[in-house]
């Protein structure tokens, strides 16, 4: 796709098999970034002020490995490098329906995504660098804290595994 930073030659995605074309892919990762003394990282959404979340996001396009997706995501919205970390696939992906404000960014008669979880453990707080468009505000917060902070019931549930899934190994 022509925004796709990735397509080694972006005018000739719409030639590319599963490449989308003008819409998001309802595929996405959330990823849990914490620290090995359960804190986590959250971000306050610039679209939506008080919104707050781990990092998400979809996939670029239809054949981009979820890892990679999350590795993506993580140094866009954070500036983190994922690659020195455990990043850690959790096996977990739920579906759940897109709030109605950003439909317009999907298919037509598109209403629910699906979202893999991943982890990133950290040794302790990092700082971070947040993309202005995306992100308000950070912060770092104990995991129980996080989990009652988001609004979203799957980064919610994903945040309360966090002491049985740290350490869990990386994928």
């Amino acid at each position: 796709m022509p925004d796709c930073r990735r397509c080694p030659r972006p005018e000739l995605a719409f030639l590319l098999p599963g490449v989308s074309h003008g819409h998001k892919i309802p595929r996405s990762v959330l990823v849990v970034i914490y620290t090995v003394d359960l804190h986590v990282l959250m971000l306050e959404r610039a679209g939506w002020p008080g919104f707050w979340q781990s990092v998400t996001g979809s996939v670029d396009h239809e054949n981009e490995p979820l890892a990679e997706t999350a590795a993506r995501e993580v140094r866009e919205e954070t500036g983190i490098d994922a690659s020195q970390y455990p990043l850690t696939d959790w096996g977990i992906e739920k579906r759940f329906e897109i709030f109605k404000k950003y439909r317009s960014r999907y298919a037509d008669g598109v209403t629910h995504n699906w979202e893999h979880v991943f982890g990133l453990e950290l040794p302790a707080m990092v700082p971070v660098r947040l993309e202005p468009a995306e992100h308000l505000r950070y912060e770092w917060l104990p995991w129980k804290e996080a989990a009652e902070r988001t609004p979203s019931w799957t980064n919610r549930d994903a945040i309360l595994l966090l002491p049985q899934k740290r350490g869990a190994g990386a994928s």
